[in-house]
């Protein structure tokens, strides 16, 4: 189906200086993470028996009692959960927002990295196991991020007033949108196959949490890949100490402003920036921060205030009702899971290097960044497109202008006058020599008509490109299409398309075929082309 090439990331650009360095172990950036992402750096950590006094069964029976919310939890996964109650069991971790359907292509991408990433360590650690997850960002409220997927040029978007964590939106109203869905995927085997998929997971769940557990379990259940929602009052109970710190003491801010200072030191930029309190207050259609006032805690957005006894009996008693946001979060995700690895993005990994002294004053074990694959697709139509324009699809990773002025150059129609230029300026350097036997005063003169004589050379050279351009002006308009379509509103494909595209156009077998294309520690960008054989 597909033929795979591998382009650089920093051919593709599709990293930060501070993460490709990070890639590249730079010295200068190594007191940022304990161990690098590769093989031998999973070895170095394996070696300090990690986890050794974690408690299994309670994970183990969390997360089981977490699979039985929907109807169609797999029996691989259910394996996978048994595993963890093994001493030398280890958990590879991503994790990301509830979007409908799964919002962008790379969501797909970064889960089928992560199950690639366990099955190649569990073949180079045999004595070990390692089982993959996904963690639901289930207590984000930020609706907007979640609430919508384009396919085929369409934004399919679903506006609801409801508020608090998403996780916990009611779906019935998704109902109304199914109309647009089917319009827009027509009426393919395929087509019917996913929208069947939507109708199972977001109609018959009632809540988004469970929608976006079933609807995983459906696209990755068959390669044992476990749910984990840290939105549970059991995995909160083990977070008490560290609610505590980060509220009454703000460890995390003190840390991470510290460690940011380093990095941008560095020549860096930072990613996230630290609040002196880190949590979020969480209740029926609220998900509020946090804030001290004088001798209380607000509840920002509402009235309700709290005194520091109020809020120690809230932490101790209803934990549930703290929540974590995206600078502790990494913090709570290492405690309740026996955690080697964290596969993200590139902003992602960015953030998380500014956590490792947070990290080590929490005496948390920090994991190995990895980063997900990046892929991009392209269908038979485009690559004859890119073919006989002569050029190939690593081009269209640069700005449109380089690939037109490419382009334009290897039709031989370039127009320069470059060593004409250089002969003027050798004629006016004679000029200047004799007019200086003279008067030393008209060398302004002569420069200046240089000068003039050089910039409307330049006005010439600009007018003729101008007219080879209009000459070429088909294929231009095909080159700026074939950006478009791999690049829309100048984002990566794989950040903006929703995989429905792609599973309707190629079929059931679509993300095995992308799982097959998927290689963890092969640093750069998939370019999969679709081939007819």
């Amino acid at each position: 189906m597909f033929v795979k090439q591998n382009l650089s990331f920093k051919n593709s650009k599709v990293l930060n200086p501070l993460v490709q360095d990070y890639i590249e172990n730079k010295e200068t950036i190594k007191p940022l993470f304990d161990y690098p992402p590769s093989k031998i750096g999973f070895k170095k950590l394996l070696s300090t028996n990690p986890y050794s006094n974690f408690d299994r069964k309670l994970l183990s029976g969390i997360l089981l009692d977490q699979s039985k919310l929907v109807s169609n939890t797999t029996q691989e996964t259910l394996n996978n959960i048994s595993l963890l109650n093994q001493k030398k069991t280890y958990t590879v971790t991503t994790g990301h927002q509830l979007c409908l359907f799964t919002g962008p292509m790379y969501f797909i991408n970064k889960i089928l990295t992560t199950i690639n990433l366990s099955d190649e360590l569990n073949k180079e650690f045999p004595e070990h196991h390692f089982v993959p997850i996904y963690w639901m960002a289930s207590e984000d409220h930020d609706f907007d991020e979640v609430n919508h997927f384009n396919a085929f040029e369409k934004k399919i978007e679903w506006n609801d007033t409801q508020t608090g964590a998403v996780g916990n939106f009611d779906t019935k109203e998704l109902k109304n949108i199914l109309p647009f869905i089917k319009e827009l995927f027509g009426n393919s085997d395929s087509a019917n196959e996913l929208i069947l998929i939507f109708e199972n997971a977001y109609l018959k769940n009632n809540t988004l949490a469970k929608a976006t557990r079933f609807l995983v379990n459906t696209l990755f259940g068959k390669y044992g890949l476990i749910i984990a929602d840290g939105n549970d009052s059991l995995f909160k109970n083990q977070f008490k100490n560290q609610f505590k710190k980060d509220i009454f003491e703000n460890t995390a801010f003190k840390e991470v402003k510290n460690s940011i200072a380093k990095i941008n030191s560095l020549g860096y930029s930072s990613q996230v920036n630290p609040r002196e309190i880190n949590c979020f207050y969480l209740e029926k259609n609220i998900r509020t921060r946090i804030e001290k006032k004088d001798s209380h805690f607000e509840l920002v957005g509402t009235e309700k205030k709290l005194s520091d006894f109020e809020l120690l009996d809230i932490i101790e008693n209803k934990p549930e009702k703290i929540s974590p946001n995206v600078v502790l979060r990494p913090v709570y995700q290492q405690i309740i899971l026996p955690n080697l690895c964290y596969v993200g993005g590139p902003s992602e990994i960015a953030y998380w290097l500014e956590f490792k002294q947070m990290f080590d004053s929490f005496e948390v074990i920090y994991p190995i960044l990895m980063p997900r694959n990046f892929v991009t697709i392209l269908d038979k139509k485009i690559f004859s497109k890119i073919e006989k324009l002569n050029l190939s699809i690593f081009d269209f990773f640069q700005t449109e202008e380089d690939i037109i002025n490419k382009y334009i150059k290897q039709q031989n129609s370039d127009f320069e006058l470059e060593s004409e230029k250089e002969k003027i300026k050798q004629v006016y350097s004679e000029i200047q020599n004799k007019i200086l036997t003279i008067e030393n005063t008209l060398e302004k003169n002569v420069l200046a008509e240089l000068q003039k004589q050089l910039n409307g050379i330049d006005e010439i050279v600009n007018k003729a490109k101008k007219a080879i351009k209009q000459k070429s002006e088909f294929e231009i308009n095909q080159i700026k299409k074939i950006k478009l379509k791999l690049f829309p509103f100048n984002i990566p494909q794989e950040r903006f398309e929703n995989f429905s595209s792609f599973y309707i156009k190629y079929g059931e077998t679509f993300v095995d075929k992308l799982k097959n294309n998927i290689e963890p520690f092969n640093y750069s960008h998939v370019i999969l082309t679709e081939k007819s054989f």
